[in-house]
């Protein structure tokens, strides 16, 4: 009788060991040693990346009206500082203003595989607590972290981020990628922060319990200015789990795999977490950097053919009969849109746009989403005779792990009959197979953002400080937030 009321008692309420996806992750983030010098030199590229975007959003104030503190006025004592502007913050909104900053306008680093997303959002988390933990530490004359620390923790959180995405697609179910901001900047600010590795297992928990934000601001008809403070929320919320913890709270073991509460029952369909390659420094070393255009990833090869195109069409616009866009399934299904655009975020992610931009004027800037020029009715022209259609050998070498390309082709047919070539791009030049070719654009995308922005001296003083591998390693973290500061 015991036995049998036993077996029907789903409520057991034996706690259960955790995860061993949680447990994987603490272990990564606690025990794991990155010895790849591509990771570490890629990380401080990716730092200066990060920055540039930052600066560059400062121009826009339907950004900046997000920042500051909570309460106009707080002064927050060793608070942390936000790369740009004069706020020193408490640790969580900082993590929201820095991470909003870099993601506003599309530009950051990126990775695309079944989930997509921008693994250098975790920066608000990472830039955040390594700043008020070292402020602390140092006005207690004890040392703070240096760059070689933070660089360590950039290619672990990116590592986190984008093994989940290689082959779980939270999209298919609606859920926003910014989930693994969220997951990745837990596990790295509790470590930031002092926590143990059960302290990390613990916080883990409290990312996966909480609600996770919907992709509906991200596709027609709801896109909006959202998608753009998102990530800078996740890895906000993260910061505030890891305190939340810290603070001697305690987690949810199998919050996971619980039969009917967990998450996979409850918001993965039943299934688990699937797991490509064990956790390492690949993501950091083959992380795309989005260099030349300021366009949802999936369409900057795009964005290169019609500007490949440019010289043959500019003359000739209102002679084009039809464009035809050869793409792959992961675009079609986040960036090809027709109909009306409603606000600059609607238009840098949609394809058609993107691609009129750049066949009407030679290039795109972040200023090409505003208004004033989507008011140019050539590009709803032109958007009107593009055909958007799909090669499944696109698609497929889009997931294949020894190439992982973002092909798109353009081909342009005109009303005499005439016609241009097909131009095919596998690779765009923020690839890891470009890295030659991009490296030195992204320092020039880095060094003209400084300039826009600070003082000649202090754009220089900045500049220095990257210019060396090892010297930028050895650097406090301090003494770079403090250059950084407005």
């Amino acid at each position: 009788m015991g036995s049998a009321a036993h077996a029907h008692n789903v409520d057991l309420n034996e706690r259960p060991d955790p995860d061993k996806v949680l447990v994987d992750i603490a272990n990564y983030v606690t025990d794991y040693v990155v010895t790849s010098d591509e990771a570490y030199e890629t990380a401080r590229y990716c730092l200066m990346d990060s920055i540039a975007c930052g600066l560059m959003a400062l121009k826009f104030p339907a950004c900046t009206k997000l920042l500051g503190p909570v309460v106009p006025g707080t002064t927050v004592p060793h608070g942390v500082r936000v790369p740009g502007t004069k706020y020193e913050l408490d640790p969580v909104k900082a993590a929201f203003d820095t991470g909003a900053l870099i993601r506003w306008l599309d530009y950051n680093d990126t990775w695309l595989a079944a989930e997509w997303g921008h693994p250098s959002d975790n920066l608000g988390a990472i830039l955040s607590c390594a700043d008020y933990v070292s402020r602390r530490a140092e006005a207690e004359g004890k040392p703070g972290l240096t760059l070689r620390d933070v660089l360590t923790i950039m290619i672990k959180a990116h590592e986190i981020q984008g093994c989940f995405a290689l082959e779980n697609a939270f999209n298919r179910l609606g859920i926003d990628h910014v989930i693994l901001v969220k997951l990745a900047s837990t596990a790295v600010a509790t470590k930031i922060l002092g926590g143990t590795r059960d302290q990390i297992i613990d916080a883990l928990s409290h990312a996966f319990v909480d609600g996770h934000p919907m992709r509906t601001y991200r596709h027609a008809p709801n896109a909006g200015p959202r998608k753009s403070w998102a990530a800078g929320d996740a890895t906000s919320r993260a910061v505030r789990l890891a305190q939340i913890v810290l603070a001697g709270e305690i987690g949810y073991p199998s919050v996971l795999t619980a039969p009917k509460w967990g998450f996979y029952d409850v918001l993965f369909k039943g299934q688990a977490f699937k797991f490509q390659r064990p956790f390492g420094s690949y993501v950091m070393e083959h992380v795309l950097f989005k260099i030349s255009y300021p366009a949802e990833f999936h369409s900057q090869t795009a964005v290169e053919c019609a500007l490949r195109l440019y010289p043959q069409v500019k003359n000739k616009l209102d002679k084009i009969e039809k464009i035809v866009l050869t793409t792959h399934e992961a675009a079609i299904r986040i960036i090809s849109k027709t109909g009306p655009l409603h606000n600059p975020a609607d238009r840098d992610h949609c394809l058609q746009y993107m691609v009129a931009i750049p066949l009407i004027k030679g290039n795109l800037v972040a200023e090409d989403y505003e208004d004033d020029v989507a008011a140019d009715p050539r590009i709803d022209r032109l958007r009107a005779k593009m055909e958007v259609v799909e090669d499944k050998r696109y698609s497929q070498d889009y997931h294949e792990p020894s190439k992982r390309s973002i092909t798109n082709a353009m081909q342009i047919f005109f009303t005499d009959g005439t016609k241009t070539e097909k131009v095919e791009i596998e690779y765009p030049v923020g690839h890891r197979r470009r890295r030659a070719e991009g490296i030195p654009l992204l320092e020039e995308k880095f060094v003209a953002a400084l300039k826009a922005h600070y003082s000649p001296a202090q754009a220089e003083k900045i500049v220095a400080l990257f210019s060396d591998q090892k010297k930028l390693e050895s650097l406090k973290i301090t003494a770079l937030m403090e250059a950084l500061q407005a």
